[in-house]
């Protein structure tokens, strides 16, 4: 039977309905989107644009940052790729109006947006919240590692960094020897070699040269070279000073962490004498039973060199006067940040000075930044850090602050028409990379820090005891950590601290998996604050569309 297709016409003069408005449907995202945009008061983003003066008119910037916003929801950070996306995908057309921006227009707009994206960041939070949404009874913090604009093999010690300054002086130096050279030859008179060549910019028929010039984009690239590895000379003399601070004892007389007490060396050879004293025994025992005839003890005992718990006794012991020989006043962790480094000391990255080679949970490193978010119990992230620090236990008190001051900033804007009773924070959720006593102590709402690991804290739940403690006995005992590891035992304690997982990595698998955002693209601690927290921005908006359709 013959089949008849649809005509294929590629020379019909306009393919398009003549309204933007049909090539999409009603309900579509970008919509939502541009209409939000549309509804934030951009003043300061429109403050830093040209706006008179001869040439061309400049893009609005609302058009703009709906542009980032959507090619950041869909995994879209390159200028160059937006650009095509521009003049390829509907959705990008719709929104720049069909007037496609060139790359470096959406580069350098992404440079001056940064000042502009904290307060972005607190009107979205405050739209969420006017369409119900943020509930602050529970919430959590957790970090991730996002990888810097930068690679490991880029890492250099102090000496490596001077040879490195070195090398990059002589290139320059020949590279302007042979500059001098050729402008002799080709502009000096008589071999004088004293006019001063033509500025190429002057000539009408030099070569172009789009990507050059002036900015963090463009030209420059010697300079700034130079630039980094001063950069990172000076970060590498803060990162030796920040060791010899560590190392130095706040009370002489108190033995620091990683530094065994004069009683746990009594302990560990006590424990070596009494394994070698029970073997010994056995031995004794069998042989005395061989030499009289009589019955002996079951099986053949092994030697002394031979026996599992005399073997792990003296291990033990052993670790113990390892440590002893050290330093006695070194912090471990210092010592496994300086061993980051392949063991050859501290060390600074030339390409990104302010990385740092962060630890993964897997197994490995990574250089890049410890991104820190809290995150409500319905998704919402209220704060963001970012630091170079691999510990998250000191960024604690800094989240703590931020999300009361996010909280005060929803309160100030909560609708009459909606009643909520969480308008403060009542319960922060954190893991054990979090626990400190002065994290479990300092003034603010209540928390939970877990002790350990998971399986251990649900293990001690299963085991412990369901009855109320005795009259007397509620208030716990005096250390904090002790006290937190007993109520993460309760049944209420255990249940309440279960949400963490599902509130405070959920955000990060749709950043990682779902927005492709696995790498800042920018370098410099500044630019990856305003990437985190512009990221949170995508995050809290596309969560209000989705909550409002």
């Amino acid at each position: 039977m013959a089949k008849g297709y649809r005509r294929v016409d590629r020379d019909q003069g306009f393919l398009l309905p003549p309204d933007m408005r049909e090539w999409l449907p009603a309900d579509h995202p970008v919509w939502w989107v541009i209409e939000t945009v549309g509804q934030l008061d951009t003043r300061a983003l429109h403050a830093k644009r040209r706006t008179g003066g001869a040439g061309r008119a400049g893009f609005d910037p609302d058009m703009l940052l709906t542009l980032l916003i959507w090619g950041w929801a869909h995994g879209e950070r390159s200028s160059r790729r937006l650009e095509r996306l521009t003049q390829e995908d509907v959705t990008y057309r719709v929104i720049c109006g069909g007037d496609s921006p060139d790359h470096t227009v959406i580069s350098r707009f992404r440079q001056t947006v940064g000042d502009a994206v904290p307060e972005l960041f607190a009107q979205v939070m405050v739209l969420c919240r006017k369409l119900g949404m943020v509930r602050l009874g529970t919430v959590a913090l957790d970090g991730t590692k996002i990888a810097a604009d930068a690679s490991p093999g880029a890492n250099l010690t102090e000496e490596g960094l001077r040879a490195a300054a070195r090398k990059h002086a002589e290139k320059a130096a020949a590279e302007h020897a042979a500059t001098d050279t050729g402008e002799d030859e080709q502009f000096g008179p008589d071999g004088r070699g004293d006019v001063v060549p033509p500025d190429p910019d002057d000539d009408p028929d030099g070569p172009d040269n789009p990507g050059g010039g002036g900015g963090p984009g463009g030209g420059g690239g010697g300079r700034g070279r130079a630039e980094r590895i001063a950069r990172a000379l000076q970060e590498l003399r803060a990162q030796e000073a920040a060791f010899a601070a560590a190392e130095t004892p706040k009370n002489p007389d108190r033995t620091r962490k990683g530094h065994p007490t004069e009683r746990q060396m009594e302990l560990a050879r006590a424990r070596v004498a009494r394994a070698e004293a029970r073997q010994q025994a056995k031995i004794d025992n069998y042989r005395a039973a061989q030499s009289t005839g009589r019955p002996g003890p079951r099986g053949v005992p092994t030697t002394m060199e031979s026996s599992v718990k005399v073997a792990r006794a003296r291990k033990s012991l052993a670790r113990l006067e390892e440590r002893a020989q050290g330093p006695e006043h070194v912090n471990v962790r210092i010592r496994r940040r300086i061993a980051a480094g392949g063991g050859r000391g501290p060390v600074a990255n030339v390409t990104d000075p302010d990385s740092r080679l962060q630890p993964l949970r897997g197994g490995g490193w990574l250089q890049g930044y410890n991104c820190q978010a809290l995150t409500s119990s319905d998704g919402i992230i209220l704060a963001t850090s970012v630091s170079s620090n691999p510990i998250d236990s000191p960024t604690f008190p800094g989240m703590l602050q931020a999300g009361l001051q996010a909280a005060q900033l929803l309160a100030a804007h909560q609708p009459e028409s909606i009643t909520r009773t969480d308008t403060t924070i009542g319960m922060i959720l954190a893991d054990a990379g979090y626990l400190s006593r002065q994290n479990l102590t300092m003034p603010g709402p209540d928390r939970l820090i877990a002790v350990g690991k998971r399986r251990d804290l649900e293990r001690a739940a299963r085991h412990a005891a369901t009855d109320p403690p005795p009259p007397g006995q509620t208030a716990g005992p005096p250390d904090p950590i002790e006290a937190m590891k007993q109520r993460l035992a309760t049944p209420d304690g255990i249940a309440t601290y279960r949400q963490r997982s599902h509130i405070a990595e959920t955000p990060f698998g749709n950043t990682k998996h779902n927005n492709g955002f696995r790498r800042f693209t920018g370098r410099g601690l500044a630019r990856a604050v305003t990437d985190w927290q512009f990221n949170a921005l995508v995050h809290n908006l596309f969560k209000a569309h989705r909550h409002a359709t």
